[in-house]
């Protein structure tokens, strides 16, 4: 379970992609869900840079995966 001291160190646009990505293959099309519960988890601990990291993350996770099922060219 992330602690708020992981969330501090996750902050580059690259470490965002990465985690997504994690989420991405551990919890397939439920990816998005899992993010948001970790969002609500960090703001009921009050923590709100870690709220702020992943809803950063969430919104990753959206846009690589309208990029896997978007329309093939």
């Amino acid at each position: 379970m992330p602690t708020k001291s992981t969330a501090c160190r996750v902050r580059s646009d690259l470490d965002i992609y990465r985690a997504a990505n994690l989420l991405i293959e551990r919890h397939e099309a439920d990816a998005v869900v899992e993010a948001g519960r970790l969002v609500d988890l960090m703001l009921g601990r009050g923590d709100m840079e870690g709220r702020q990291v992943w809803l950063r993350i969430r919104r990753a996770i959206v846009q690589l995966q309208a990029v896997q099922t978007g329309p093939i060219h």
